[in-house]
């Protein structure tokens, strides 16, 4: 059974922190410029991670005032390089699990409990 992450409950409040990967939970996701696709959650006190299909990492985290920010990793990153940073993300009334930011970019993460 699928059950919907609050992404506000799951992640904590770390301005800039990096998530590092935990146990993850088999789940789905849907990123803007992707298909829904099934992903491996990593949940932290820090925020969440998971692959995206084209080998980068998306990683989130929530800020201050119920905002987030989520960070695009490179698949073939090197130490020191730079994440892009994609700020202002808001949860999406009435899609538990759902953030966007405006209406240029999209997530939803669903885990199976």
């Amino acid at each position: 059974m699928k059950r919907m992450i609050w992404a506000a409950a799951v992640v904590a409040a770390a301005v800039g922190a990096m998530v590092t990967l935990a146990a993850a939970a088999p789940g789905q996701c849907m990123v803007t410029g992707y298909d829904t696709f099934d992903c491996d959650v990593a949940l932290d006190g820090g925020g969440l991670t998971f692959a995206l299909p084209d080998g980068k990492t998306f990683a989130f985290t929530l800020t201050e005032g119920g905002t987030g920010s989520a960070f695009l990793i490179e698949a073939d990153a090197r130490p020191g390089q730079m994440p892009e940073e994609l700020r202002d993300f808001r949860a999406v009334d009435g899609r538990p699990g759902c953030w966007a930011r405006g209406e240029d970019f999209e997530f939803c993460v669903l885990v199976e409990q």
